[in-house]
């Protein structure tokens, strides 16, 4: 009698032992009674009976899913190729293992097929400067079929844009051709702003009785700090023809 007690009481321990499983903190188990779903199993020991339990542990931690580089022709038919990167993460264990075979695959399906859409949709120049608005857009086309998986998005980044060849060097010429333009706009800005200082300059040395002769002398200062310079006074044309007056008398 005391040997099949014995027996019974192992066979229970034994029995409970196998049934305990272990759920970690960023875990969720999903619980299926013969067969079918019964319910969550949240985080810490939980009893699953054999034969008749089962459970099915799923991460919720938030996951980067690196989308492959992708072929893509924006609207004004320029051929690109881009990638991306998505995080997401689980938030209905249930739907996320009912609801689709592997959710990590088809996220990275979706966000494939969703960026070719998005690239088609723009025009090259609005997707080089409005990168920001074309990842919110795939954001909110992911988040409309994830949702149904039991998945959140958390961010979608465009890493990276490749471009060919030709249209790198054509975008390089665009860009050097712009700032050229912008230098002659400054110069010619400089030189509008430099003659309208002459003009008032000269106005006010017209104007100011030996304003004139003091900036000659000061400019002679000037030049006679360096002996290698020549000096060369340009005479009125009226004391000129003083002189001519004053031999002719003579």
């Amino acid at each position: 009698m005391n040997i099949l007690f014995s027996l019974v009481f192992w066979f229970i321990v034994l029995v409970v032992l196998s049934s305990i499983r272990q759920v970690n903190q960023y875990q969720r188990g999903v619980r299926f009674t013969l067969g079918k779903f019964t319910g969550l199993a949240q985080p810490g020991w939980r009893l699953v009976l054999p034969i008749l339990q089962s459970m099915t542990k799923v991460d919720i931690r938030t996951k980067a899913v690196d989308v492959p580089d992708q072929e893509a022709i924006t609207k004004d038919n320029v051929s690109c190729k881009i990638n991306a990167v998505i995080y997401y993460r689980v938030v209905d264990a249930g739907k996320a293992y009912l609801e689709v075979e592997n959710f990590w695959h088809a996220v990275s399906q979706l966000a494939q097929t969703t960026m070719r859409n998005v690239v088609g949709a723009l025009e090259l120049d609005e997707l080089l400067t409005q990168r920001d608005q074309a990842s919110t857009r795939i954001k909110s086309i992911i988040e409309h079929d994830a949702s149904n998986w039991g998945l959140e998005i958390s961010n979608v980044e465009l890493k990276d844009i490749q471009l060919p060849e030709d249209m790198k060097r054509t975008i390089a010429k665009q860009a050097e051709a712009e700032r050229e333009k912008r230098a002659v706009i400054i110069n010619s800005e400089g030189e509008v702003i430099a003659a309208e200082n002459l003009r008032k300059a000269a106005a006010i040395l017209s104007t100011s009785q030996g304003a004139l002769h003091l900036r000659t002398l000061n400019s002679i200062n000037d030049i006679s700090s360096d002996q290698s310079n020549t000096i060369v006074f340009a005479m009125p044309l009226e004391i000129l023809r003083a002189f001519e007056k004053w031999g002719d008398q003579k």
